[in-house]
C-alpha cells in the first residue's frame, strides 16, 4: 500500500543543519554569542557554573583527550553521577570528535564488563563512588588506556580536576559532520545483552527543534529539573539538549531523587520545567513531605518512560494546576515522537504525533492498519532515528525497518487521533523507565539453591504502575514460607541492578507451559489483567 510522505515540520527536518557540524561546538557557541557567557547553566551540590565556565571545562577535556592519545571516532566510556563532569566529559569528548558511550550507573560489573568490551573504550570516565564496580573489568579490559576518575578519590588513576586544570583552554574542534558518529547508547535487548544505538551530531539538535521547542517552549528564564538522570535518553534531552538550547539553568542531582529531596530541591531552586517517570510522580503525590501548590512554580511538567496511570495525571493537575505531558520515547529515537500537549492533554492516551514524526501501526503479519481502534504495534519514522546498533546485524535488521523505527510497544489510535498504550511486544518490562529482562532475573532466582524453576511478569503495583513479580517452583515445597521470598529478593538484590529485583515472589506448585515444555508467561500476566 501506499504510504504518505514523512510529516516534516517547517525548517526543522536534518538540511536545516549544515552538513559540517559539531553538535558541542554549536550549543556552546549559540549560548556564548547570545550573551549569556555570565549566565547560570548548571547548579549542582558543589555550586553554580556559568556557560562560560562550562565553554572553558568543555574545552579543557577536550585538549586533554588529545594529550592523552584519544583519538577521533574512538570511544570514550562516562559512568557519572549527574554533577558538572557529566556535561563536561560528554561535551568534550564531542568537541574532540570522539564518540562518548554515557552508560547507567546501576548496573553491575558483568554488565560494564561487556560494555567496555564491545564499545573497545580507550578510556573510562567514572566517579569514584562507582569505580570499584569497574575495578576487575578495568584490569581485564583489552582495549582500555586511562581512567579518569571524578572525585577526591582517583583509585590510583587520573583524578578528573586535576586534568582539566593541567590542559589547555584554547583548542580546535574537531571537523565532524552532521551524520558522524557522536554517541551511543546501551539499552537492553529481551535476553537482557545490552545494545549500543548509536547516534550521530544531527540527533541531539533535532530532538531540540522537534520536541523540546515545539511542544515545551522552554526559554532562558527557565529553571529545569530531571528526576530521570543524564545517562537516559529522556534525561540526556531533559538536562542538556533543551536546556541548553534555550539557555535555560539545569539544576543537577547526583544523589537519589527521593520525593522529600526533590521536594526541597524543587522549592528551593523555583524549577519551572520538570521531567519525571510516573512512578515517580506518583510516589511524589503519595508522600506525606509534598509541598503545596503555592510553594512550587512550576509550569511545564513532563512525564516518559513508562505510560502514565491517567489517575496519577488527573491528581497531579488538580493539586498543581499543571498538566504533566506524558510522551513516549526510546533509546533508538533517542527522545520524545508521541506526545499530550499543553492544552489538548487527554489523560489514558500518549498523546498525538510530534511534528516531524511519523507513526503507523501494524498487525501480527506486518500489514498497517489503516482503521483506527485496532491495536497494533507502533512504528514510528523520524530524523532522530539511531543509525544501528553496535556490533549486532541482527537486532539491527529487526528494530530498524527502512525508514521505520519498531518500537515494541502495543498501541490503539482512538477516534480523535490519540494514541493509548496496550503493552509491550515481548515480554520485556519496564520499571521506573528502564527495561527489564525477566530472563535476566529469572536466571538470578534459579542460581539460588532453593530455586527450581522460575517466570517473572510484569505486574502492576497499586498506583498501576509496573513492577517484576516472580513465580517460583521450589525443590522441596513445603520450604515455602513469606522469609524464603524475602531472601529470594536480597539474592537478586545481590545479582541484579537494584531496579530489577522482584517486588513479589509467589511460590507456585508448578508454572504453566507448552506441550514443549516452554513456561506460559501470558497466562500468568493474564493474572495481573484481572486483579
Amino acid at each position: 500500500m501506499n504510504v504518505a510522505p514523512p510529516n516534516l515540520a517547517p525548517g526543522k527536518s536534518i538540511d536545516s543543519i549544515p552538513r559540517d557540524y559539531n553538535f558541542a561546538a554549536d550549543i556552546l557557541k549559540r549560548n556564548l554569542d547570545a550573551g549569556r557567557a555570565g549566565k547560570i547553566a548548571y547548579i549542582d551540590h558543589r555550586g553554580s557554573y556559568s556557560y562560560g565556565d562550562l565553554a572553558e571545562r568543555v574545552a579543557r577535556f577536550a585538549h586533554a583527550l588529545h594529550d592523552l592519545g584519544i583519538h577521533p571516532e574512538e570511544r570514550i566510556l562516562i559512568c557519572l553521577s549527574d554533577t558538572i563532569d557529566w556535561p563536561t566529559a560528554f561535551l568534550g569528548a564531542i568537541k574532540a570528535g570522539a564518540v562518548a558511550v554515557p552508560v547507567n550507573t546501576l548496573l553491575t560489573e558483568s554488565d560494564y564488563r561487556f560494555m567496555l568490551d564491545d564499545s573497545r573504550a580507550r578510556l573510562l570516565v567514572v566517579s569514584e563512588d562507582l569505580y570499584p564496580r569497574f575495578a576487575g573489568a578495568v584490569g581485564a579490559s583489552r582495549h582500555l588506556a586511562h581512567v579518569v576518575v571524578s572525585g577526591a578519590n582517583a583509585h590510583g588513576h587520573l583524578r578528573f580536576d586535576d586534568v582539566l586544570v593541567g590542559a589547555k583552554v584554547e583548542f580546535a574542534t574537531a571537523p565532524t559532520t552532521r551524520d558522524d558518529m557522536c554517541f551511543w547508547l546501551y539499552t537492553s535487548g529481551s535476553t537482557g545483552r545490552p545494545k549500543g544505538a548509536v547516534h550521530t551530531h544531527a540527533d541531539l539538535k533535532l530532538t531540540d527543534d522537534l520536541y523540546a521547542q515545539q511542544i515545551l517552549g522552554i526559554t532562558e528564564s527557565d529553571v529545569c529539573y530531571s528526576v530521570a538522570k543524564l545517562f537516559f535518553a529522556y534525561g540526556l534531552g531533559n538536562a542538556l539538549t533543551f536546556s541548553m538550547s534555550a539557555g535555560a539553568t539545569t539544576v543537577l542531582l547526583s544523589s537519589r531523587p527521593t520525593p522529600d529531596v526533590v521536594a526541597d530541591l524543587l522549592q528551593k531552586h523555583e524549577v519551572s520545567v520538570f521531567y519525571a517517570v510516573p512512578t515517580f510522580y506518583a510516589a511524589f503525590l503519595a508522600s506525606p513531605s509534598a509541598p503545596q501548590r503555592a510553594a512550587l512554580r512550576l509550569r511545564r511538567c513532563i512525564s516518559a518512560g513508562e505510560a502514565l496511570p491517567p489517575d496519577v495525571g488527573r491528581r497531579w493537575s488538580e493539586r498543581y494546576g499543571t498538566d504533566i505531558l506524558d510522551g513516549i520515547g526510546s533509546t533508538e529515537m533517542l527522545h520524545i515522537f508521541l506526545s499530550n500537549r499543553t492544552g489538548e492533554v487527554k489523560y489514558g492516551t500518549t498523546g498525538k504525533p510530534v511534528p516531524g514524526y511519523d507513526i503507523r501501526l501494524v498487525d501480527d503479519d506486518g500489514v498497517v492498519i489503516t482503521s483506527r481502534g485496532e491495536m497494533g504495534e507502533l512504528q514510528v519514522r523520524g530524523p532522530t532515528s539511531a543509525v544501528m546498533y553496535w556490533n549486532n546485524r541482527e537486532q539491527s535488521r529487526t528494530t530498524f525497518l527502512g525508514e521505520w523505527t519498531r518500537s515494541g510497544d502495543k498501541y490503539i489510535e482512538d477516534e480523535e487521533g490519540y494514541f493509548a498504550y496496550c503493552g509491550r511486544r515481548d515480554d520485556m518490562l519496564k520499571v521506573s523507565g528502564m527495561y527489564v529482562s525477566p530472563f535476566e532475573v529469572e536466571g538470578a532466582l534459579q542460581s539460588h539453591p532453593e530455586v527450581l524453576e522460575a517466570a517473572v511478569v510484569a505486574w502492576p503495583d497499586e498506583a498501576k504502575l509496573i513492577k517484576p513479580k516472580a513465580f517460583v517452583v521450589l525443590k522441596s515445597p513445603e520450604r515455602a514460607n513469606d522469609g524464603l521470598a524475602l531472601e529470594l529478593q536480597q539474592h537478586c538484590r545481590q545479582k541484579l541492578a537494584p531496579y530489577k529485583y522482584p517486588r513479589w515472589v509467589e511460590f507456585r506448585a508448578e508454572l504453566p507451559k507448552t506441550a514443549t515444555g516452554k513456561i506460559q508467561r501470558f497466562k500468568l500476566r493474564a493474572e495481573a489483567e484481572t486483579k
